[in-house]
C-alpha cells in the first residue's frame, strides 16, 4: 500500500501531548515503532497506518471490539480471519493507538484504538463513500463550495481496559484533527452509532438530538427512505436533557461536544447490533475550546 503523503517520521517529546510537525514525506520504514507518530502521551501514540499488516491490526481491534464484546454479527470470512473488513478499507486512511509498553504476539506495540477515515478523492475512486449506503448525501455533496474537502469518519473503537483512561480519545481525536488540518478539511462527516435496534428504547437519546441538535441550516441529510427510522419519539419538552446525554454514547457526546449536528432520520444497523444517526460537522462551526484543546485554533 501505497505511503499517504505528508507527516515525519517518529518524535518525542515531553508533555501531555507530544507533537510531531508535519513535514514532507520520507522513505517508509518497516516496522510499527517506525510509522509516523503524530502525538504522544507518555507509552501511548496516535499513529497513521501505513501497511497492510498495519491495517490488519486495526481490523483485528475492530474484530474484538465489534463482534466479540458486542453483538456485531460477522461474515463467515470475518469469522475466520477474525478481522472485520470490507471494500473501502483499502481506499482508507487508519488512525492508530499503540501502546509501546504492551506488544502483541509478533513482538509490535498493541493497537488499542482505531479511527478510519476516507477523504473526497479517495471515495471516488472506491466508489463513493460508505455513509451513502444508509444517508441520502447527496444534498450535502452538490451543496458544498466549489473547492471544499470532506473527511468521512467511521469505525471508531478502543479496546475495552484502554476506554476508562482519560489519554485515549482525546489522542484519537488529536490525530484525527491534525490529518484533518494536514488536508485542508472543511466538513467531517459519517454515521455515529448508538447500541441496539429497538428505537423505542432508544427514544430518550433519540429525540434528544433531533430536537436539540438537527441540521437546521445546513444540508438537509435524511436517511434512505427504505431505512429511515424517526427519531421524534418524545415531545421537546418531556425530554430531560441531562439523563438523554447520559444515554448517549462517549464518541456521539464527543461529536456534540464539538459542534456537530445530525441529520433527518436514524437506520438499524442489524449486522452491528446498533441504531445509527448522521454525524455533520463543519471544521469553521466547531467549538472554540475544542480547537484550541488540540493546538488547532
Amino acid at each position: 500500500m501505497a505511503r499517504r503523503p505528508g507527516f515525519s517520521a517518529p518524535a518525542r517529546g515531553k508533555g501531555r501531548f507530544a507533537l510531531v510537525n508535519i513535514h514532507e514525506p520520507g522513505p517508509l520504514e518497516g516496522r510499527l515503532d517506525q510509522w509516523p507518530v503524530l502525538a504522544a502521551s507518555n507509552a501511548l501514540e496516535v499513529r497513521l497506518a501505513e501497511t497492510d499488516t498495519e491495517i490488519e491490526a486495526a481490523q483485528r481491534l475492530r474484530y474484538h471490539v465489534f463482534y466479540e464484546e458486542m453483538s456485531a454479527i460477522p461474515s463467515p470470512a470475518m469469522r475466520e480471519s477474525r478481522r472485520d473488513f470490507d471494500k473501502f478499507d483499502a481506499f482508507c486512511d487508519h488512525i492508530l493507538v499503540v501502546d509501546r509498553a504492551v506488544t502483541d504476539d509478533e513482538g509490535q506495540p498493541a493497537v488499542v484504538g482505531t479511527y478510519r477515515m476516507i477523504r473526497d478523492v479517495d471515495a471516488a475512486r472506491a466508489g463513493g463513500f460508505y455513509t451513502a449506503g444508509e444517508y441520502d448525501i447527496a444534498p450535502m455533496l452538490t451543496g458544498m463550495a466549489p473547492g471544499s474537502r470532506l473527511l468521512e469518519l467511521g469505525r471508531s473503537c478502543v479496546l475495552k481496559s484502554y476506554r476508562a483512561k482519560p489519554i485515549t480519545m482525546p489522542l484519537l481525536w488529536r490525530g484525527l484533527m491534525l490529518f484533518a488540518g494536514r488536508f485542508s478539511i472543511d466538513v467531517l462527516f459519517g454515521c455515529a452509532s448508538l447500541q441496539g435496534i429497538d428505537p423505542d428504547a432508544l427514544a430518550l437519546p433519540l429525540s434528544y438530538l433531533h430536537h436539540f441538535h438537527s441540521i437546521v441550516e445546513g444540508p438537509r441529510v435524511r436517511a434512505r427512505p427504505e431505512l429511515y427510522v424517526e427519531m421524534n419519539r418524545l415531545a421537546k419538552d418531556a425530554i430531560d436533557a441531562k439523563e438523554a446525554l447520559r444515554a448517549l454514547p462517549p464518541l456521539v457526546k464527543g461529536y456534540l461536544r464539538a459542534g456537530c449536528l445530525i441529520g433527518d432520520g436514524a437506520v438499524i444497523d442489524r449486522q452491528f447490533g446498533t441504531t445509527d444517526v448522521f454525524i455533520y460537522l463543519p471544521i469553521a462551526k466547531m467549538d472554540p475550546r475544542y480547537l484550541s484543546r488540540f493546538g488547532l485554533s
